[in-house]
């Protein structure tokens, strides 16, 4: 099955959309779980799929508190938030948009659709996994960098992030006017917070369960249909 109906009855219209940017638009998602991974090792521990579960969405240091407190990790959060930090930037500027991402944005934007990410990387990190598709971060009317942004006090699954993102937007839209494409159950349970309607497109082993908290969840943005939120649809030849 393609499109999967949530918590929610019934779609409303929106007039803006919010991107996550791991594991939504950047196909980064894996290499940050590898060089995660990597980082526990070195530590002598085992890392395994719930931590995963718990820290996908969050921001840099928030993974690694929720890390070295489950795993019992004998150092600071700097040095292993350093070293986690470091493993990920090796791999991070060659990553691939996501299947259906560059189709849907450009739909968009040809539509005069206003776009912005709100993601929970550092700024740095942001331009770092963008160099390779530049003309593509064009698209977008601005970036929300949750783990370098001074407005954005709490990291998902608070809210603040998707929040700080929509009053970007010139004609600041009211948070039902936006609708966020997400990955991670933080990054869900954000937007919900935020009081926006939220399209998760999960990694295939996040639960069920989980995945019900969105208001509509998708096996990938190839099978998005904008029309459901009174967005324009793509043309009939597509």
């Amino acid at each position: 099955m393609k499109l999967h109906c949530c918590t929610m009855p019934k779609f409303k219209n929106v007039t803006h959309v919010i991107f996550d940017l791991d594991g939504t638009l950047l196909d980064s998602e894996k290499v940050y779980l590898e060089a995660l991974a990597k980082t526990i090792e070195d530590y002598g521990k085992k890392y395994c799929s719930k931590i995963a579960e718990k820290v996908s969405g969050s921001v840099l240091e928030e993974t690694s508190r929720i890390t070295r407190e489950l795993l019992k990790i004998n150092a600071s959060n700097e040095e292993f938030a350093g070293k986690f930090a470091d493993y990920a930037h090796e791999k991070l500027g060659n990553c691939d948009l996501m299947p259906g991402a560059e189709k849907l944005v450009r739909h968009f934007h040809a539509n005069k659709i206003p776009m912005a990410i709100a993601t929970s990387s550092h700024e740095e990190s942001v331009r770092h996994k963008s160099e390779k598709h530049k003309e593509f971060f064009t698209l977008f009317h601005h970036i929300v960098c949750a783990g370098s942004d001074p407005e954005v006090k709490l990291g998902k699954p608070a809210p603040d992030t998707f929040l700080v993102c929509a009053s970007r937007f010139p004609d600041k839209p009211q948070p039902e006017c936006c609708l966020v494409f997400e990955d991670s159950v933080n990054g869900v349970k954000g937007a919900i917070a935020a009081g926006m309607q939220v399209v998760m497109v999960p990694d295939e082993r996040v639960p069920q369960d989980l995945w019900k908290l969105a208001t509509l969840r998708i096996d990938s943005l190839e099978y998005m249909a904008p029309e459901l939120f009174g967005l324009p649809a793509f043309p009939k030849n597509l």
